[in-house]
Order: structure tokens, then C-alpha cells, then sequence
């Protein structure tokens, strides 16, 4: 979702934007795992150069709140059984800050997590009827 947006990866930069605003609008609260934040700035500077690798990561810690990780994150992460090892560590991160969701527009690579996994757009319409003026 991040690098959808980082990267205005069309057709889903505009529904992750979306939700990074409602994020920092203060209608949901936002998580990104410590260890994902190097995984970002290297791809953003190898696709768009370090100034903007630079702006990405310090828009990420502007808006997101960071889950530290340590030695029993990544032995839980094997142990949860998803076939792609980043993905699990994801999920891991999740579980250790009480996520009620993780965003992935891709949930197949999650099937047997055990949290709930949603694609920006679906969790944007999970999140509108908590939020309506009353």
C-alpha cells in the first residue's frame, strides 16, 4: 500500500492515499514495522532517487506509528506458516501492536494470518460508518 502510493502505482495509489489521509485525519491509527521502513527507502531511492527516498520516510514517520520488532517477532513470524517469510514478519508486527487489520491489496499472500487483511479501498468502507457526522 505505501509504495503504491510512493511510487503512483495506478490503479491503486488513489485508494491508498486515501487511506493514509483518513489515517492522518485521526480516523483510524496507522502502523508500519520498524523493518519496512529501510525496505521502502531503498526501493523509493533505486525508482525515484534518495531525495525523494528521503521525503517518503519522513512522510511514513509523520503519519504512521512505527512497531518496534525484536528477536521473538521474527521467531513468531516462522512460526505462523505464511509461505513468504516478509510477509510474516508483516503479520508479526501486526499481532504484537494489537492491529485490528493489515492493509495488503494482495490477501492471498496472507490466507492462513491470523488477523484480518484488507485492501486499502476495502478497509476505507469498513471505516466510513464509525466515522459519519452525526
Amino acid at each position: 500500500m505505501l509504495l503504491d502510493v510512493l511510487l503512483k502505482r495506478d490503479p491503486w495509489a488513489t485508494e491508498a492515499a486515501l487511506l493514509l489521509d483518513a489515517i492522518h485525519r485521526g480516523v483510524a491509527r496507522g502502523l508500519v514495522s520498524a523493518h519496512a521502513i529501510t525496505t521502502i527507502h531503498y526501493i523509493v531511492e533505486r525508482a525515484a532517487g534518495r531525495a525523494a527516498a528521503r521525503t517518503a520516510v519522513s512522510d511514513i514517520l509523520d503519519v504512521l506509528d512505527v512497531v518496534s520488532l525484536d528477536a521473538s517477532d521474527f521467531q513468531r513470524a516462522l512460526s505462523l506458516g505464511l509461505a513468504d517469510y516478509e510477509d510474516a514478519v508483516q503479520v508479526a508486527a501486526g499481532l504484537k501492536a494489537g492491529a485490528d487489520y493489515l492493509v495488503s491489496r494482495d490477501a492471498k499472500h496472507f490466507r492462513s494470518a491470523p488477523m484480518r487483511i484488507h485492501a486499502p479501498g476495502e478497509l476505507l468502507a469498513i471505516l466510513a460508518p464509525r466515522h459519519r457526522p452525526s
